[in-house]
């Protein structure tokens, strides 16, 4: 099983951005949890992280040749307005599980819309990095 999680701008800055908001964790340690992940659960994963909205386009359709089994993504702030990243996860038939660290809802108003959501298979909003091992157990549940 293949599953590739992809996420958006300012994700490489774990750590190091707004701690009262996304937690002290960085980016290391949210890759070495899913690394982890992976291994127990028996899963092929891929990550990817890019501040461009065309480089996670590039990355979402090569998913496609790829035969990846399913997706997570946190699109970042691209969640609010990316129509192009939109787009480009209903062209996958799999299922795909949208990842916030923080609750989205209860934050600025602007972040309460999610235009990737209503593509995806589910939201996960607000559980911090658990968050993602949430998502590949939902990935592993719904293909097998």
């Amino acid at each position: 099983m293949k599953i590739l999680v992809i996420n958006g701008p300012n994700l490489n800055f774990l750590g190091i951005r707004e701690k009262g908001i996304y937690g002290t964790q960085d980016f290391n340690y949210l890759l070495k949890l899913l690394e982890e992940k992976a291994n127990e659960c028996n899963v092929e994963l891929e990550i990817f992280q890019s501040n461009g909205e065309g480089e996670i386009i590039d990355r979402l359709q090569k998913a496609y040749y790829d035969q990846v089994d399913g997706i997570v993504i946190n699109p970042g702030a691209y969640t609010h307005y990316s129509y192009a990243i939109r787009d480009a996860l209903a062209s996958l038939d799999i299922p795909k599980i949208e990842v916030h660290i923080s609750n989205i809802h209860q934050r600025e108003e602007f972040r309460h819309t999610s235009v990737t959501a209503p593509v995806c298979t589910s939201q996960i909003a607000g559980l911090g990095l658990q968050g993602y091992l949430l998502a590949i157990d939902a990935i592993l549940e719904i293909v097998q």
